[in-house]
């Protein structure tokens, strides 16, 4: 009964909230938690830091968990011993809301903070061509069109690149970053294939392992949720190439250098006008119910309203605003906190 009365509330008392848990938590957490997306982890540390210094409160917790995983703690239930906001570097999945209503986390707000890019990036000095969704789809599928996978080298999928082993450090499974590399390039290489049309009308699922699985050989590298790690590979050996988010690349350009996708350099310019192929917008997500049960945390999110601008701390760090249309409703959002409904994902 009390998990019932606790989802069926959505602005309530700290003890409410404490009452609602499993005996894990017994009163207010010392500071509102953060999980989600490493890409976005640096935004928000550098929020964290300025709600801290501007409110004197203790500076949120942000863990680096990938996004996957951090909605899957964000969703699993609404008490106070839970995460308050996750970080996102996709849109939440249908799956991960009914997830969310399942557990009795009833209202969710999003709130697009920005715009980002993958970058494809190598030494300075190191391995460099011009990246399409074909060739990085061929290099690293585990079975590329249905295939076996038999490239090694770059010039095994076409004479013009470099005669150097296929090494690509990239995210894991659990990251939104893996999640936009299937939907933004190695899907579009895949479809480009003769008879993949034919393979997904007949076998839907079939076609989605083809054009979503990684190889496992050695040619593809997970490297959890670390970010900063792929840039220390990539750094130390010259012919492999790094997948990350934009901001990391813009950080670390006296050591490394983006790659062409498509003919189109991954910079702030054409990541903002979608010139670039990557480009993909960011999210956090707010646990409506924790809005006036947990301290700060509605001064937290209009933290992040007062520094997402042109111009503002965040670009600093390499977020890309968002379009001025998307950015009024952005800032609705995180001062209305209007919670999604199962339409939103229609």
């Amino acid at each position: 009964m009390k998990k019932t009365f606790c989802t069926a509330v959505a602005t309530i008392s700290v003890a409410m909230l404490a009452a609602c848990d499993d005996g894990s938590s017994s009163a207010t957490p010392d500071a509102i938690s953060v999980v989600g997306s490493s890409t976005v982890f640096p935004f928000a540390t550098r929020v964290a830091e300025s709600f801290a210094r501007n409110t004197g409160m203790p500076s949120p917790i942000i863990e680096s968990t990938g996004t996957g995983g951090g909605m899957q703690l964000f969703c699993a239930g609404d008490g106070a011993d839970t995460p308050s906001v996750a970080n996102a570097s996709r849109r939440m999945k249908a799956s991960e809301f009914e997830t969310c209503q399942a557990n009795g986390v009833a209202e969710v707000t999003e709130i697009q903070v920005g715009m980002d890019g993958i970058a494809f990036a190598s030494a300075n000095g190191g391995i460099d061509f011009d990246i399409t969704p074909e060739i990085m789809y061929r290099a690293i599928a585990a079975n590329p069109y249905g295939e076996e996978q038999t490239a090694a080298n770059w010039s095994d999928l076409d004479p013009s690149l470099p005669n150097k082993p296929i090494l690509v450090y990239g995210p894991p499974a659990t990251s939104g970053t893996r999640d936009a590399l299937v939907e933004l390039v190695l899907m579009p290489g895949c479809e480009a294939g003769e008879g993949m049309a034919a393979i997904e009308e007949e076998n839907e699922e079939r076609f989605e392992a083809i054009c979503t699985e990684v190889r496992t050989d050695g040619a593809y590298v997970e490297q959890g949720e670390q970010d900063n790690l792929i840039v220390q590979k990539i750094e130390g050996n010259a012919d492999a190439i790094g997948i990350f988010g934009y901001s990391y690349l813009e950080e670390n350009l006296d050591r490394i250098h983006g790659m062409t996708v498509n003919g189109v350099e991954p910079t702030y310019e054409n990541i903002s006008s979608f010139n670039y192929i990557g480009a993909r917008p960011l999210f956090i997500y707010v646990k409506n119910a924790h809005l006036d049960a947990i301290p700060g945390l509605r001064e937290f999110v209009a933290e992040w309203a007062a520094n997402w601008g042109s111009g503002g701390p965040l670009t600093e760090v390499g977020l890309v605003p968002n379009p001025e249309d998307v950015m009024a409703r952005s800032n609705s959002a995180a001062s209305d906190f209007t919670p999604l409904t199962a339409a939103d994902f229609e």
